[in-house]
């Protein structure tokens, strides 16, 4: 495993630094970037806590950080945010580049099974196997001490890594969120072209379906979902935070899910609520 990060640039920022980073990684098999926001804690030296941000379609590692505005709440909590890039790049496979329909060529945050896909998109295993060790090592990070949040299919990403993976995320929170993929379009379509037409292996990338198959409450200390009313995503059924809301009131799971009403699927809507976010987390990673 490479340890090299080569840093793409710098900005001080409220007290703290805010950096974007390229690396080889070996689970992708291809350069990665990500961005990290280091407050002034971490930068003098002290492991903080981190927050893991997981983008939607047609973002990159760059977008949360220029446009979610968390820097100044993070600089004051003393957590660090990380948001890795939301899809390989540079494969040249038929369909890689981004679309709006969520065919395939968008990450989804899932290990890929299928040709041609399965080589390089494997983005969970990149983010909990690679990324992660790797911040650990490389920056004042604290790993026993990780949250993970997303937007829209990063939102998926969050909700599903998050129960896929508890031991390594210590809280969890989504907006808008894909909260259904299997019985979406976007989901469907994204599941086929990366897992095969075994609808088995869809419930093990569906936040839905994996609420319903717990024992007991993975998060105890609660869920936080925003969804704004005036999604039109929302509208044409491609989110289903209801189904994520049944399945949690079913495994005993503490959820706050709070529709917005007047706001979008974009960072407008993000910024709004930003905080609440922030603050979510930071009480149960500091708690």
């Amino acid at each position: 495993m490479s340890d090299t990060l080569e840093l793409l640039s710098a900005h001080a920022a409220f007290g703290g630094a805010q950096r974007f980073y390229r690396h080889a990684s070996n689970e992708i098999g291809l350069p990665m970037k990500f961005s990290v926001y280091l407050p002034p804690r971490a930068v003098a030296g002290e492991k903080v806590p981190a927050l893991v941000y997981l983008a939607g379609l047609t973002c990159t590692e760059e977008t949360f950080m220029t446009k979610a505005g968390a820097q100044r709440l993070a600089a004051e909590l003393g957590v660090a945010l990380i948001a890795p890039d939301t899809s390989p790049r540079g494969a040249n496979l038929p369909g890689e580049a981004d679309s709006w329909d969520f065919g395939v060529g968008a990450g989804f945050y899932l290990d890929a099974t299928t040709r041609p896909w399965g080589l390089h998109w494997r983005m969970e295993s990149y983010l909990i196997e690679e990324l992660l060790p790797l911040v650990g090592r490389k920056l004042p990070i604290d790993l026993e001490r990780v949250g993970i949040f997303g937007h829209s299919m990063g939102g998926h990403g969050a909700l599903t890594l998050a129960l896929r993976h508890p031991g390594t995320f210590k809280s969890v929170s989504a907006f808008a969120p894909i909260a259904n993929p299997s019985e979406c379009a976007w989901g469907r379509k994204a599941f086929s072209g990366y897992l095969g037409e075994d609808r088995s292996a869809w419930a093990a990338h569906d936040a839905t379906e994996l609420m319903k198959a717990q024992k007991a409450a993975p998060y105890p200390a609660g869920i936080l979902i925003d969804q704004g009313l005036a999604d039109k995503f929302l509208m044409e059924k491609q989110l289903l935070p209801e189904a994520f809301e049944a399945a949690c009131a079913g495994a005993g799971q503490p959820l706050t899910l709070r529709r917005q009403p007047g706001y979008d699927h974009g960072y407008y809507f993000i910024q709004t609520f930003i905080d609440d976010h922030l603050r979510h987390h930071a009480s149960q990673l500091n708690g």
